[in-house]
């Protein structure tokens, strides 16, 4: 069985999905998955799914969600039983632990690369950190857990992931720019820059990109953009850095140049 929380929720095996269909148990498999192999107590379960007003039948009915979801394990090959979907989905004294293998959840895999990532950073190796960070990205389809209506539990820790994959982001990119592969990654900083518009650091070296790549007017009016959505939405000036990158575009200042790899 694989699953999926680095975009849409998902459950699946041979492509062929085992999600439940019910929104409170696909929201308890989501905060499962981002607590995969650790216990999660019940009263963070009822916290998740009713914060402040759970029903009167509270456990009976977290119950039955944990029940559905491994009738819905035990429909996997790669389960197979209900027997076995137990010792997936484990009772512990208190709450529930979701096992799963480190090939099996996209958030684990993520997790490894990430720290594969720092250890290149230490050794200041910029080739290998960017293939390594390209592979940790290239496992997101979208915003984390993007079709999941988050409660108190799950929203922090996708805010935290969302983040994170933003901050692996800005780091491959400025890898990238290192190397002189500002043609390489334009296309890629064009969508960035427009998936995240107030993010400055994104913003930066979508302007450096442009320059580099022989563009200066638009990235001149990329930070006349910048400058007017950060005005307008929150009576703020661009920060430090971007107005000096700004400021060397405009004078074309030799400092900017590196040659492409």
């Amino acid at each position: 069985m694989n699953f999926g929380v680095l975009g849409s929720l998902s459950m699946d095996h041979n492509g062929i999905c085992y999600l439940p269909t019910a929104q409170k148990q696909r929201q308890l498999l989501a905060l499962l998955l981002l607590n995969a192999n650790r216990f999660v107590p019940t009263e963070k379960c009822i916290k998740e799914l009713w914060d402040d007003a759970p029903p009167r039948t509270v456990i009976p009915t977290l119950h039955t969600y944990a029940l559905q979801l491994r009738r819905r394990l035990a429909e996997s090959p790669s389960v197979g039983s209900l027997a076995a979907a137990h010792e997936t989905l484990v009772t512990c004294k208190g709450g529930y632990r979701l096992v799963v293998g480190d090939d099996s959840l996209d958030l684990i895999e993520f997790e490894r690369l990430t720290r594969a990532a720092r250890d290149a950073a230490c050794h200041h190796d910029r080739v290998k950190i960017a293939d390594i960070l390209r592979q940790a990205l290239m496992l997101r389809r979208g915003r984390a857990l993007s079709d999941i209506e988050p409660g108190p539990c799950l929203r922090p820790q996708i805010e935290r992931l969302e983040e994170e994959q933003i901050s692996l982001m800005e780091q491959l990119y400025d890898a990238e720019l290192g190397l002189g592969r500002h043609r390489t990654i334009l296309g890629e900083l064009n969508a960035a820059a427009a998936e995240y518009p107030f993010n400055e650091h994104i913003q930066e070296q979508y302007m450096l990109a442009l320059y580099r790549s022989g563009r200066q007017a638009r990235a001149l009016a990329t930070f006349q953009q910048l400058r007017k959505t950060l005005n307008e939405e929150l009576g703020l000036e661009p920060a430090q850095s971007v107005r000096q990158l700004h400021e060397a575009i405009i004078t074309a200042d030799p400092g900017l140049e590196l040659e492409a790899c």
